[in-house]
């Protein structure tokens, strides 16, 4: 047998197998039962009336008989009898079938929903953990580069040929870390004098941040350990781009508790970043044409998108507040799950969300 002929039976198999543990199929399978039981107990139904007209011609025919056919009769009688008890066995039997069938397929679709609600919950919570440690790296990335020694050089003793030093070690981080759009030294007046790409992003050297909070709430931090992030934004120096902007403080000789020289800001890439992480939740075959992965912020603006759609500019409108994790059935059979951030190690997340929505089947 060939590699290529193996494969594919393997693959057979295991189709076969995750739809025979799929729990739909217990709303199948009630559904196959009460065709089959409609069509059985019709079927006594059928046999029952033309027992009752052949019970009815033979008394007829006895009637006209006469003494000879009085012995038919009685028969006949007793035949039409044991007709109408099967007929009412049937009715029985159908409305105790009816109440059955449909209390098991109300459960066999609360299992469903439990069991489909339940696994999107868990990719959604996925998702958002896979971007929470992304993000809790980007803390540990400002803080140590604010100590180097070029961008705390660049802010101490100021000059053309220091920012340009300061900028060419900027570039020397970006080759290295190439989930960054770039790098910016500012110092206390709110002035980028040196950034990690000045010849793809040639604005960033005219750019005032003294209106960003990132860079405000990096001025007045009490510690070299601390950092803020500015959220989601696009950023118009950097050609409109969106980035998630992490900032700390540059302190006099790298030191945690020195004289506040400036700020260095980085910026992620975040539509590269984001795209990632939504389009590469794990669906299975056939899901992902009816399925929408989003990461939302803790007011539900859309951050990303696996179908691109709204980034920055939708808000969804889902039960979030209530619950950390859960999962709402609309009426048209749509499904979101969501699950909102835990953070990782020492970063405490931002009140996001994971958001999976997903459309019925359509048969």
């Amino acid at each position: 047998m060939s590699a290529r002929a193996a494969a594919r039976i393997e693959s057979e198999a295991q189709t076969t197998d995750e739809s025979e543990n799929d729990p739909a199929r217990i709303n199948e399978l009630t559904a196959a039962l009460s065709r089959t039981a409609s069509q059985k107990i019709a079927a006594i139904k059928q046999v029952t009336a033309q027992t009752r007209i052949l019970a009815l011609n033979a008394t007829i025919e006895a009637a006209r008989a006469g003494e000879a056919g009085k012995g038919f009769a009685v028969v006949a009688g007793e035949v039409k009898g044991v007709s109408d008890r099967i007929s009412n066995l049937a009715d029985e039997l159908e409305r105790d079938l009816a109440g059955q069938i449909n209390a098991l397929d109300g459960l066999g679709r609360r299992m469903v929903e439990t069991v489909k609600g339940g696994r999107l919950v868990d990719l959604a919570y996925n998702a958002i953990e896979i971007i929470d440690r992304n993000l809790y790296e980007r803390t540990a990335d400002v803080r140590w580069w604010a100590t180097d020694s070029a961008i705390v050089q660049a802010l101490e003793t100021p000059s053309p040929e220091a920012a340009a030093f300061a900028s060419r070690r900027l570039s020397v981080i970006l080759s290295a870390y190439t989930v960054y759009l770039d790098l910016w030294v500012c110092d206390l007046d709110g002035r980028v004098i040196a950034s990690g790409r000045p010849d793809r992003f040639p604005r960033a050297g005219t750019a005032s941040v003294t209106q960003q909070g990132w860079f405000n709430e990096a001025r007045q931090q009490r510690s070299g350990d601390d950092y803020a992030m500015g959220g989601i934004a696009r950023v118009e120096a950097l050609d409109n781009q969106p980035s998630a902007i992490y900032s700390a403080s540059i302190r006099a000789g790298g030191e945690a508790r020195g004289k506040v020289l400036g700020v260095l800001a980085i910026h992620f890439d975040w539509e590269t970043q984001g795209d990632t992480v939504v389009r590469g939740v794990r669906l299975l075959d056939g899901e992902k044409e009816r399925t929408r992965v989003v990461l939302v912020d803790s007011g539900q603006r859309v951050l990303a998108s696996s179908d691109g759609r709204g980034v920055l500019s939708e808000t969804l409108s889902l039960p979030l507040a209530s619950r950390s994790s859960g999962f709402d059935f609309a009426t048209d059979g749509m499904i979101s799950a969501w699950a909102r951030t835990a953070g990782y190690e020492t970063y405490p997340g931002q009140g996001w969300y994971g958001v999976i929505q997903q459309s019925p089947v359509r048969r």
